[in-house]
């Protein structure tokens, strides 16, 4: 959109709103929707633009071709994107989020695993971190609803998952060829693999075609098949919400009391700032942007910043960290043939210090305090021919032999490991330098923990030990010093009901103030080692359920 367009929309102030929702990612949009289907007036704000559709193809190109940066392909970077980095660990923000309507859905992998009973119990059952103050079955209907919005294509074939009462809206994919090639090696083990479950169209669903295999889910998918939330976006404006884009929220204003947001103040492109006013407010804005807000709008009623009497606000950030391990086989994976995962393996996630009862080439066991373990058979693993034939110095014949001998026989696995809650990781502002607004930038304060690094490390030896199963020679890993994050932001405005120790209550409103509530990865009270969509898109349409009993 040309600067003349974006000028042209209308982004002034709604008269009257029920309810605004700051955000237009998968919590926003679903909130959105689902009050705005029960006939309430519903305003939502967003700071990025919308992007559209049809410039999707033009936007894969970018992320296959050379000379440009991966933050170009959703128009990431510059002022208004700046943040700082003061851990011991450095955190690259800007690497996989998107602003604008969708949010980072437009970009993400897919995958939607619901959390497994225990992620909401980490302390009754393993003496660690905290519990949540809900469980299992208060999400679990919303899980289903969640799987329906999203389109989930999934089967009942694994063993290890939480319990449910329905199908899968959609048929599972089936495997790729190169899990077919871990499956063998994966038996003589003991290790079971299953399908994963995906928010792409295995065939044609609420009126969006079946996945065509353009391969380049992440980070664009170009035919629509895989769940992005402006979907939910362009249903909840077919209900009569409003939708303002490049509308930055600069701070939330309490009444007299300081009990209620009374507005919401946004700046929008022509440098205007204006207030929307609601009965009630929720953000769904990030693990980072959510508390960034709420600590700028500190004032004299909340002077650590909205909602932060608990001075949780920003605290307790968590991560999942990636484990991989992969190589070379004498004969051909057929890499990158399918953008995204068919086969995983949580039979590690509860216990995942056991050995398995495979052959003596099996996995050994391991005595040591960890954390659950999400393994993750990769089939776009190795490098592309393109970036191959680009750092190459031969021309004609010589390339292509070169070519033609090298690719295609890349293996890999990855996986997924969670951190603990931590008070020392966190969000803050950073004063001395500003975005676009003036406004502080968040400050990122990460570090990884022993316990992570240990699971880590044993997410490895299990990677390790299959691939040499399957005959790869020299496995290569990635892992505890030299990871990385998943940019799965959680826990900085953790559930709980306690006000002094938490931000929000099990109905996702916050302690502090009334009318505001959270409905984002933020609340998270542990981070498991699942990817949080489904669970965040879950705890979205309970809030909304929230909502609507008080209005």
């Amino acid at each position: 959109m040309s600067p003349d367009e974006s000028t042209a929309v209308d982004r002034t102030p709604s008269d009257r709103a029920d309810v605004c929702v700051v955000g237009a990612g998968p919590a926003g949009a679903l909130v959105a929707h689902r009050l705005a289907s029960r006939g309430y007036a519903v305003v939502v704000l967003e700071a990025g633009p919308r992007f559209e559709f049809e410039s999707r193809d033009e936007r894969m190109e970018r992320a296959i071709r050379p000379g440009h940066d991966e933050r170009s392909v959703w128009d990431m970077g510059g002022e208004r994107d700046r943040f700082t980095s003061s851990g011991s660990w450095f955190y690259p923000l800007n690497h996989a989020r998107v602003k604008g309507v969708g949010g980072s859905t437009l970009h993400w992998q897919g995958m939607v695993m619901r959390h497994h009973e225990s992620d909401f119990e980490r302390r009754t059952r393993d003496g660690v971190a905290a519990d949540w103050p809900i469980d299992y079955g208060d999400l679990q209907s919303y899980y289903a609803d969640a799987e329906s919005e999203l389109g989930v294509a999934g089967a009942s074939d694994n063993p290890f998952a939480p319990p449910r009462e329905e199908p899968y809206p959609l048929p599972a994919f089936e495997p790729s060829y190169s899990d077919s090639l871990f499956a063998e090696a994966c038996e003589r083990l003991g290790v079971t693999m299953h399908s994963v479950p995906n928010a792409r169209n295995s065939e044609g669903y609420d009126g969006r075609s079946p996945c065509v295999g353009y391969g380049t889910c992440k980070p664009v998918c170009p035919s629509g098949a895989k769940y992005s939330a402006d979907v939910h976006v362009e249903k909840a404006e077919a209900e009569g919400a409003r939708v303002i884009d490049r509308a930055p929220v600069q701070r939330l204003v309490t009444g007299d009391s300081g009990e209620r947001v009374d507005a919401a103040v946004y700046a929008t492109p022509d440098g205007t700032e204006h207030r929307q006013e609601a009965r009630e407010f929720v953000l769904a804005c990030g693990g980072i942007e959510t508390p960034r807000l709420l600590l700028l709008s500190e004032s004299s009623d909340h002077p650590d910043g909205l909602a932060n009497s608990s001075g949780a606000v920003g605290r307790y950030f968590m991560e999942h960290l990636f484990a991989g391990a992969g190589g070379v086989l004498d004969r051909r994976t057929r890499q990158n043939h399918v953008g995204f995962l068919t086969s995983e393996c949580h039979q590690f996630y509860e216990n995942p210090g056991q050995p398995t009862s495979g052959t003596e080439s099996g996995i050994p066991g391991r005595d040591a305090d960890l954390g659950p373990i999400k393994l993750e058979f990769l089939n776009y693993a190795g490098p592309s021919p393109v970036e191959m034939a680009l750092d190459a110095t031969e021309w004609g014949d010589d390339l292509l032999g070169q070519l033609q001998g090298a690719y295609g026989n890349h293996v890999a696995m990855g996986g997924l490991v969670g951190q603990l809650p931590r008070k020392e990781n966190r969000i803050t502002l950073d004063a001395s330098t500003t975005d676009d607004h003036g406004n502080p930038v968040p400050e990122i304060q990460w570090s990884v923990d022993a316990r992570t690094k240990r699971t880590i490390e044993r997410a490895n030896e299990i990677q390790r030990a299959i691939l040499t199963e399957l005959g790869v020679e020299d496995v290569s890993v990635i892992g505890p010093d030299a990871t990385g994050p998943a940019y799965h932001h959680m826990g900085t405005t953790r559930m709980g009901t306690d006000p002094a120790g938490s931000v929000v209550n099990p109905q996702l409103r916050t302690h502090d103030v009334t009318n505001l509530s959270i409905a984002s990865s933020s609340v998270f009270v542990t981070s498991g080692a699942m990817n949080p969509t489904l669970t965040i898109a879950a705890l979205a349409l309970k809030c909304a359920d929230h909502v609507a009993e008080r209005l």
